[in-house]
């Protein structure tokens, strides 16, 4: 039943936040100096022009008004809020790109696959290098094999991701040819160019937050081996795989799970530099030309789904917690 709870709690926060991230982000553009309606009017716009615009897209209305009318045309299926302009469409509905001509939620769900990808794949490839050079580093503490994780570890945590990816892409997609360099390839159109044409931005994404996670891991360990219960665990006979892959690991895994979640946010920041860096046009990509040329219901859309994407992550990740630890 406290779990039942727990996890109610958290989706009741889940669904405030998205409420207030979408909140803030309208009010910021509705207060930013460029007009929307005059970027959608174009060159040469006459004041009649203007207004009509103004008045087709639902731009006279107070912001709060404006936001309302959002809300509700997200959940009803309606674009351009409450203007003369408004058109149906399917719920739910995030408006139509001033830019592209296109209906948003068809402009992120043709993106959405690229960034999924490299931030879903870069996080499991993190969590598995990390965790396995964590444990194998304070198992082996004090060897040459442990000061060479630890030396990885320094030179992930301090080189910038960029720099990483102009590394990856001049040794081994330049010098040596073994991966493309640029460009991304449908999973339904190709499996093996799809896996192929993200080697590198996983590499490069993961090797960064591998390394935070591997020195973090590795002092957790260590100090679970000075506890009570291991030394209790080995005086009755268990095995040391039994020790360390049942009783440690178990221990390790509530935080490794919390700094997860807390990352995931950092997580999409990272897939956005690495789309740029390896030309894959993802929702960091649009995300950018949309803030630089004022399309609105492109940057809400976005948004919404980023911060969508990273709420639920974290519900989800609480859940996982609560059924390691009762007591969270």
């Amino acid at each position: 039943m406290n779990r039942l709870r727990f996890l109610g709690s958290r989706l009741v926060q889940t669904l405030l936040v998205l409420l207030v991230v979408t909140f803030v982000t309208f009010a910021i553009f509705s207060l930013w100096p460029s007009d929307p309606a005059g970027l959608a009017c174009g060159k040469p716009c006459t004041p009649a022009n203007l207004e009509r615009a103004r008045e087709f897209m639902g731009y006279g209305d107070p912001w709060y008004t404006q936001f309302w009318h959002y809300v509700v045309g997200i959940i009803k299926g309606r674009t351009f809020g409450s203007g003369t302009g408004a058109i149906a469409c399917s719920a739910p509905c995030l408006g139509y790109s001033f830019r592209l001509s296109t209906p948003v939620t068809e402009l992120i769900l043709t993106r959405l696959p690229v960034t999924a990808s490299i931030a879903v794949g870069a996080a499991v490839l993190w969590l598995v290098i990390g965790v396995v050079a964590g444990v194998v580093s304070a198992l082996r503490r004090g060897t040459r094999l442990d000061r060479v994780i630890m030396t990885g570890t320094v030179l992930g945590v301090s080189a910038p991701s960029y720099l990483l990816g102009l590394l990856g892409i001049l040794l081994l997609g330049f010098t040596l040819g073994l991966v493309p360099t640029a460009g991304y390839v449908p999973l339904t159109r190709d499996p093996v160019g799809w896996l192929w044409h993200l080697v590198l931005p996983w590499t490069v994404l993961a090797l960064i937050s591998a390394a935070v996670y591997a020195r973090m891991v590795r002092g957790e360990v260590l100090e679970n081996l000075g506890e009570d219960y291991v030394r209790t665990g080995r005086a009755v006979g268990l095995s040391e795989r039994r020790v360390i892959g049942r009783h440690v690991m178990r221990n390790v895994s509530l935080p490794v799970v919390t700094y997860f979640a807390l990352d995931l946010g950092g997580m999409l920041g990272g897939a956005v530099i690495t789309e740029r860096v390896f030309s894959m046009q993802g929702l960091g990509s649009l995300l950018m030309d949309a803030v630089g040329t004022v399309d609105v219901p492109v940057v809400m859309g976005v948004t919404i789904v980023s911060a969508a994407f990273v709420v639920v992550a974290n519900l989800l990740v609480d859940a996982f917690a609560a059924v390691i630890d009762p007591r969270v």
